[in-house]
């Protein structure tokens, strides 16, 4: 069993193209609140984590790479975080409130195995993909499916 992980908040820059409507997504949609910012960036308040908004000049910020995973074509890269389950609902709730299409739809992934996990996926208005999770045992966040190395 794992031991518990000790959280440290992480800094993650990414790019957009339009930032005023990538300030709006993650501000309305995700409920992040704002830090400092310049004509050019926006730091965010990421469910605890530092994420900042970098304006870049280009019609379409990210590609769009996949890769299967438990039957499922995931984008990438993506990044998101790991919330509890009742945070993860409400999270998902508030996305379709929003009127805000999922890339790939509210699931549970690996189910009945090591690592079972509720997951979504989104993609901001500048093509930066978002994933979202709650794992049913989240001691199991980095356990090792054993049945994947036989």
């Amino acid at each position: 069993m794992s031991q518990p992980v000790e959280i440290s908040p992480f800094h993650l820059a990414i790019p957009v193209n339009n930032l005023i409507a990538a300030a709006a997504f993650y501000e309305s949609v995700l409920g992040c609140t704002r830090g400092r910012e310049s004509a050019d960036w926006i730091d965010l308040n990421f469910f605890g984590h530092q994420v900042v908004l970098h304006h870049v000049a280009s019609e379409r910020v990210l590609g769009a790479a996949v890769n299967r995973v438990d039957s499922e074509h995931i984008p990438v890269p993506h990044f998101g975080v790991v919330l509890d389950v009742a945070a993860f609902d409400a999270l998902a709730e508030r996305v379709r409130s929003a009127g805000e299409e999922f890339r790939i739809s509210p699931t549970t992934r690996f189910e009945g195995r090591v690592g079972e996990q509720r997951t979504f996926f989104l993609e901001d208005p500048c093509g930066n993909c978002l994933e979202f999770k709650a794992f049913a045992h989240p001691e199991m966040l980095f356990e090792k499916d054993l049945a994947l190395y036989e």
